[in-house]
């Protein structure tokens, strides 16, 4: 398996100013000034990364994320330079704001875990009484979230971001309005698709000029939860969990196999099968998402071939 997935690179690049891996993705920094991000295959749930890679992941993530970063350029600039190889991208370095902004149109999630708890209000923002799980909002909240190094993100409302100085009362107007208009731009195309994107995160930062620049990736499975349209109000009519399409799955089979991210809990076994069944989801993930067939690039000297498309975009 290991030959055909992308678990880790240890690539040296000319000109390479830095290299941090994060839970999906490596990222290496050329002159301080270029990104080179590469979606591995690695998976994460419940905040651990399992040890296994899931074939063709990678390119799911980066070819969705890259389209969709095409798709709103012309509602905000965003980081992208190219894409050299079907797992990278490569683009502009920026300083990254230190809020995630995310966004939600249906009462799913974390949202419902706080509503059910008897919270009415989550960053700040007024939930209205008598919703159940799944129900749409009267209209779609931001609940911004700060970006924690290592562990969870934090629950932050409007006020204290200002109030801390973590983003400036202009940039922050900026940042909800833009959060918005990719907002619903990626509810249109998903209804297009027979799918509701149900909530989703964005994340923002300011080139070398002071741009704001919209960065990382954008309406992918790993960031963005959605729903089949086809079904939703019947479902939602009789109380029946809504059909997703994300990595739920991944997080349901662990938990049926005593597994979240507890102490003291052993991450189980992912046989072949089981592996094989992850990779099929993500492409039929792509597919629904894309409405394209998906090209299984070969991978049989997968981490040279990536190494070579980026040193011939780089040099």
């Amino acid at each position: 398996m290991n030959n055909t997935t992308i678990v880790n690179t240890n690539f040296k690049f000319r000109n390479q100013t830095s290299f941090y891996k994060g839970k999906i993705r490596d990222v290496y920094t050329i002159n301080d000034e270029i990104l080179v991000m590469i979606a591995t295959d690695r998976i994460s749930a419940f905040d651990t990364v399992l040890p296994k890679g899931i074939p063709y992941k990678g390119q799911v993530l980066n070819q969705i994320a890259s389209s969709f970063l095409d798709m709103t350029a012309d509602i905000i600039p965003n980081w992208k330079i190219s894409t050299p190889d079907p797992v990278v991208t490569i683009g502009k370095l920026c300083d990254p704001i230190k809020v995630e902004m995310v966004i939600r149109g249906y009462l799913s999630g974390h949202a419902w875990r706080e509503y059910r708890s008897g919270k009415r209000t989550i960053c700040g923002v007024p939930m209205p009484e008598g919703m159940k799980e799944n129900d749409k909002f009267p209209q779609p909240i931001i609940t911004p979230t700060t970006k924690a190094s290592v562990g969870h993100d934090e629950d932050i409302s409007r006020e204290d971001i200002i109030s801390q100085g973590l983003v400036g009362e202009e940039d922050y107007k900026y940042l909800e309005e833009k959060t918005l208009a990719l907002f619903n731009s990626g509810t249109e195309y998903a209804k297009n698709k027979g799918l509701i994107l149900v909530d989703t995160k964005y994340e923002f930062g300011k080139d070398k000029n002071g741009q704001i620049l919209l960065i990382d990736e954008i309406h992918t499975p790993d960031s963005s939860r959605y729903f089949y349209l086809s079904g939703y109000e019947e479902r939602q009519e009789k109380g029946e969990k809504q059909k997703q399409l994300s990595k739920e799955f991944v997080r349901q089979w662990l938990i049926e196999n005593d597994f979240q991210g507890k102490e003291g809990q052993v991450i189980p076994d992912m046989n072949e099968g089981f592996i094989n069944l992850v990779s099929n989801r993500y492409i039929e993930l792509f597919e629904k998402i894309t409405g394209q067939s998906f090209d299984r690039v070969d991978v049989s000297n997968l981490l040279n071939r990536v190494e070579n498309n980026i040193m011939n975009a780089i040099n």
